[in-house]
């Protein structure tokens, strides 16, 4: 019996012991020597730091380790947090893979090595920072426990060296870079590896398959000997110069020269509090629009590129549904010249934006912006404001209550106001298992009506194997918000129940995880309940251990026409009001070996399309000369067949491409797209030499032509200098 009871101490004594060696945190100490940011990791600091390594699978099997080790190390001073990686590699071989060597690469499609940073222990909000193998960096801003924000730019320093068994790294991120409490004496950290060339996706905490890497619901504690240091004042003044030569001559226009100048300005009020403020905003070095073939009967959108109005975009942009937007930023900036109808962009004056963290638990947002007065053009001056305030309760989850508002002035309709006030809850529970939103919108109007709200409700249940959603929203017929927020259809009632399943196969087959997938859509009208949309799409699809993936699937569509509608959207004969159509068919997708430096992904469908049929396809190949760039086509093939009297048409819409990236400063874009739905062939150049952190000088020339005769339409040449000064 003494045996027995000693043998059960002892098996309790190492679990125990087990336990806490798990659930052992990360504890540093401040360096005492200066580090030279070069990836040798010569620094004494770098000799004596803990390790953090055993790193465990994402991806394919996160029940196994990391085929290749991974050792970080951390360290801080009172400027900078420093970490160290040591990667290694027993595939050297093999080439790492990248894109090129362009700021801001796509992580799914570069071996890379990552850091996630949440400063308040939050577990929704943070910050993440990575590098290649080749030195190129990214950075972003995380929101909603796991979603990156990549448009995020701030300066930091890293630093690589590629040995014979391993690659390593050095970060220095400014504690000015980020915000955090005053005196921290933690952080909540996970550091990640995309080891792609072995599709393997690890971390040092382990993060089940079924959740992105990123989410901070999985990251651990890493403990400072000594609190962080005040980071003092933060202020960044970021000023431009630009000319530009425009020539639309040929659309009865002129040749002219112009010239601007402005500023944004970053100011840290506090540790957690940032105000940031541009004046005269110039945006001509965003990348132009990707064009698409537009077959829908309402309003499309496109995501907004401008970078004062994407950061912090959780606190901004993100009321409501994708399908109903109560604030959408791309309205800003852009007004119909009164005189010829024509959509025109209109000058933003000046913008100022207040976020961040007030303690643990509230976060506020406060955006203003003003746009020009042209009295000429019949056009009238839009101040914008969004006012936010949230509270995080019940763990991760938190309450939001918002107003958005956009008020004319001058003479027209479009001088009059919109308003919109509402309150959101969204959930996110500890375990990352349940996540959903509930959220009422009520818009004011100068002619006050009624059924002018709308509300939604969304819960999502994800586990291993099962992922369910049930969706529904409510839009009233008079939620007529498109001046100021995004809903391109209103009265209606919206049920979306999206169940999928996944199942993980064992052992190192070619397959890594298949399932069904079932999507359903259904619309009915606010004002009779009238049936007038029902998509039910059934597909099965499988994931390979080489990358590629693919699926098939079948659709049932259901479309009640409620005005008239022609299908082909080239002024043909219309479908009439109250007619119905049931369309059936089947589609596709696959992607190869993203590994691969040749690569491709192909979707379509093919079935009924309203009263006829209809065939799309979509084809997008990339070939990668790493690291320096990659050319790259993507084409949309669509055939319409109508009966008579109704139009059939074809459409087809080019995008060749090439990314060249000369050296980690110099990066040429130029890209042609080709829509004959539009009748426009437009060729747009981006030359950006990136002379010093964060300050770029652009060139950027635009062409627009007619198909065909390649007659010209308009060009215009930008050159664009910004510098980044840390006051």
């Amino acid at each position: 019996m003494m045996v027995l009871l000693r043998v059960i101490t002892l098996l309790l004594t190492l679990s125990l012991l087990t336990q806490s060696l798990l659930a052992q945190t990360l504890t540093v100490s401040p360096t005492d020597s200066v580090i030279r940011v070069d990836g040798l990791l010569n620094e004494s600091v770098w000799q004596r730091a803990p390790v953090a390594t055993n790193f465990t699978q994402n991806f394919p099997n996160d029940t196994l380790p990391a085929y290749n080790n991974t050792e970080v190390r951390v360290t801080y001073d009172h400027q900078f947090l420093y970490v160290s990686a040591v990667c290694y590699d027993k595939n050297r071989d093999k080439p790492f893979i990248a894109t090129s060597l362009k700021r801001d690469w796509e992580w799914d499609f570069n071996d890379n090595f990552g850091i996630y940073i949440d400063p308040y222990g939050d577990r929704v909000n943070g910050f993440a920072f990575y590098t290649t193998p080749y030195g190129v960096e990214r950075e972003g801003q995380l929101f909603n426990g796991d979603r990156l924000a990549s448009e995020w730019d701030n300066k930091w320093r890293s630093a690589t060296k590629v040995f014979p068994d391993r690659w390593q790294l050095e970060m220095a991120i400014p504690f000015k870079s980020f915000r955090y409490r005053k005196g921290a004496e933690y952080f909540l950290m996970n550091f990640a590896r995309n080891d792609l060339k072995n599709n393997q996706k690890v971390s040092w905490k382990r993060v089940p398959i079924a959740y992105r890497i990123s989410a901070l619901a999985f990251a651990d504690t890493v403990r400072f000997t000594t609190p962080l240091p005040n980071p003092g004042p933060n202020i960044s003044l970021i000023p431009y110069v630009s000319t530009r030569l425009t020539d639309d001559r040929n659309e009865g226009g002129s040749q002219q020269i112009t010239g601007g100048a402005g500023f944004d300005a970053k100011i840290g009020l506090t540790p957690s509090l940032n105000l940031d403020l541009t004046v005269n905003p110039d945006f001509s070095q965003v990348e132009a629009d990707q064009q698409v073939t537009n077959l829908s009967r309402f309003e499309i959108s496109y995501p907004e590129r401008r970078q004062f109005f994407i950061e912090n975009q959780d606190l901004f942009s993100q009321f409501g549904f994708e399908s109903s937007r109560a604030f959408f930023s791309r309205r800003i900036g852009i007004s119909r010249d009164t005189t010829t109808g024509i959509i025109v962009q209109n000058p933003i004056l000046y913008g100022a934006r207040l976020s961040g963290k007030i303690d643990k638990y509230w976060r506020v947002g406060l955006l203003n912006t003003q746009t020009a007065n042209q009295a000429s053009r019949g056009i009238a001056g839009q101040n914008y404001t969004v006012g936010v305030v949230q509270r995080q309760v019940f763990g991760r989850s938190n309450i939001s209550a918002f107003y958005a508002g956009r008020e004319g002035s001058g003479d027209g309709y479009n001088s009059r106001f919109t308003r919109i006030a509402g309150v959101e809850y969204n959930l996110q529970t500890d375990n990352n298992h349940w996540s959903g939103k509930a959220f009422f919108h009520q818009a004011f109007k100068p002619e006050q009506q009624r059924a002018a709200s709308s509300h939604g409700l969304s819960l999502n249940y994800n586990i291993r194997n099962l992922a369910v959603t049930w969706k529904q929203e409510y839009i009233g017929r008079n939620y007529a918000i498109n001046d100021l927020g995004y809903a391109p259809r209103t009265g209606y009632w919206k049920f979306s129940p999206t169940i999928q399943g996944t199942f993980y196969l064992k052992g190192e087959g070619a397959i890594v995880s298949h399932g069904p997938l079932i999507e359903t859509n259904i619309i009915r009208n606010h004002d009779g309940g009238i049936l007038t949309d029902r998509e039910l799409d059934f597909g099965y699809n499988v994931q390979a251990r080489n990358t590629s993936e693919g699926g098939i699937g079948y659709f049932n569509y259901y479309t009640r026409l409620y005005f008239p509608f022609d299908p082909t959207n080239s002024n043909g004969k219309e479908l009439e009001t109250n007619t119905d159509y049931t369309q059936t068919g089947w589609f596709a997708t696959y992607t190869s070996d993203r590994r691969k430096r040749f690569n491709m992904h192909i979707e379509g469908f093919s079935g009924g399309y309203y009263n006829g049929t209809g065939t799309n396809l979509i084809l997008q190949g990339q070939y990668r000369f790493q690291p320096y760039g990659a050319v790259s086509l993507s084409a949309e093939y669509n055939n319409i067949q109508l009966p008579e009297p109704y139009k059939s048409a074809t459409y087809l819409l080019l995008g060749p491409r090439l990314d060249l990236t000369v050296t980690r400063a110099l990066f040429m874009t130029t890209f042609i797209q080709g829509n004959n739905q539009t009748h426009n062939i437009n060729l747009n150049t981006r030359l950006q030499w990136r002379f010093a952190p964060v300050s770029d000088l652009f060139i950027v020339y635009t062409e627009n032509y007619l198909p065909g005769s390649f007659t010209r339409k308009n060009r215009a040449l930008v050159l664009k200098l910004s510098y980044w000064l840390n006051l």
